[in-house]
Order: structure tokens, then sequence, then C-alpha cells
């Protein structure tokens, strides 16, 4: 039985890792394995899984599988083909996402240094395209915690879509917009 549960933690593992290493080179730095992605993020599998192979990392094509079908966040789409990154770019590519209405509140999750930033700036994509809001406090949540005790901060979405601002929601659900002014923000109580 122990020897099973390693085997599982180490699948789980290199599930994590492999999520990692996708992340890392369709959404931030394919030129470090020589890849180019199109205007849309899109490269072919095969061009991927030989870059890996080649840069000291191989994946077959059955684990690229199971990342990317595994992946609770949906991180990643296969079209026939091809692989991309469904969101968090850093590099320029257009996701040929139609605007969309979103639900009258969104959520981001953060943490408490940075509240005072985002009190005088808004919310802003930092090193990505767009700032990434959620449909619910729950996943919002989630994200905050990746960097400490989470804070969820409310965004009136129907003020902004209603003032002219743009929204998209991605492949997995994940709301995108250019930016959030702090007038749309609404912080919690501090307790």
């Amino acid at each position: 039985m122990n020897a099973r549960h390693n085997e599982g933690t180490q699948d789980e593992r290199r599930t994590v890792k492999v999520s990692k290493y996708l992340s890392k080179h369709l959404r931030h730095q394919p030129e470090r394995i020589g890849l180019s992605l199109d205007e849309a993020g899109w490269v072919e599998i095969d061009t991927l899984l030989a870059a890996a192979a080649a840069h000291g990392f191989p994946v077959s094509r059955e684990e690229l599988d199971h990342v990317v079908a595994a992946n609770d966040k949906q991180r990643f789409a296969i079209e026939r083909t091809r692989i991309r990154a469904s969101q968090g770019h850093s590099i320029d590519v257009d996701l040929g996402l139609p605007p969309a209405t979103p639900p009258p509140y969104l959520y981001h999750g953060t943490v408490a240094r940075n509240l005072e930033a985002i009190r005088d700036e808004g919310l802003r994509p930092m090193n990505r395209h767009d700032v990434h809001l959620s449909a619910d406090r729950e996943t919002a949540t989630r994200v905050g915690a990746r960097r400490g005790r989470p804070v969820v901060l409310s965004v009136d979405a129907a003020a902004m879509h209603r003032d002219g601002h743009v929204f998209h929601i991605s492949a997995n659900g994940v709301w995108l917009t250019q930016a959030v002014p702090p007038r749309y923000l609404r912080f919690p109580d501090p307790h």
C-alpha cells in the first residue's frame, strides 16, 4: 500500500511539474525551448513535445493529454493537433475571445500587502495582458491563497460594463478585462 501511495504521489508531482513546464512555455517564454506560437497562442503538439525533449524535459503524448484533462483549472486547450494556454499570457497573443456581458459582480483574490496599491491604482494586469477575475468568491479565495492569507475584492462588473469597459471570458471560465479602476472595487471591512 505504501508503494502504491508513493507511486500516486510521484504521479501527482510529475503532473504538476509538467503543468508548470507547459505554463511557462505556452504563456511566458516559448522561445526558451525554440517554440514559435501563432498569433492566437497555438503550437503544434508534435512541435511542443519535440522541443521539450530536445531541452531535457521529455513528455509523452499520453502524459500531455492527462495533464490537460486532469487540470482542474483547465489551463490548456487542445484543438485537433494543436495546444495553447487558455489565458494568463505575458507574451503578445490574441485569444480571439469575443466581448461578453459579465455577471453583476466578479471577484478578485489577492493578499493584504497589495491592498494599498490596489486602493490607489485599482487592479492592473501587471505582467499579463488582462486582469483575471473569478465568477465566485470561492475561486477568488483559492487564487489569493496562492500568495498568502487571501483577501477577496468584489468588482462591480455591471457598472464597469455599463460605463464601457470590455470583458471577455476565457475557455476555462476566467473573466478578463484590461484594468479595474478603484471606483469599481469593494474592499472587505477590516476586522
